[in-house]
């Protein structure tokens, strides 16, 4: 399909300086040390615990709801039983470690993170 339109200006150029990137070698630099072992680190101990708690959560309720139908078929209050209050917790479940993470992320992750890439941009 071709376009009228122009090419995207090319960053780099005499009119349009862009950023300079970091050679190979400071990428792995950055890679082996101790500051990025610590964000990779901190990233690793939120992330892994919860994602198989989740795990575990979402194959109980899918266990539960193959050999456990009348657990959970056994009404609560009303129309609402046991399977539909589970289904819905998971939805919690996902929505609340969405939030965690991002809350995590912003506090712990995100300050480790700029600092090196701050680093790394004024290296190169």
């Amino acid at each position: 399909m071709a376009t009228d339109a122009p090419p995207p200006p090319r960053s780099g150029t005499e009119t349009e300086p862009g950023p300079v990137q970091p050679t190979t070698e400071a990428f792995v630099e950055v890679q082996e040390s101790a500051e990025f072992g610590e964000l990779r680190r901190t990233y690793r101990s939120f992330a892994f615990p919860l994602t198989i708690a989740f795990i575990a959560w979402y194959l109980l309720y899918v266990l539960l709801s193959n050999y456990a139908g009348g657990f959970m078929g056994t009404r609560l209050f009303g129309n609402i039983n046991v399977a539909l209050v589970l289904g819905l917790g998971q939805f919690a479940t996902t929505f609340l470690i969405a939030w965690l993470y991002s809350r995590h992320a912003a506090d712990r992750l995100d300050p480790k993170a700029e600092a090196i890439k701050a680093r790394m941009e004024a290296d190169a």
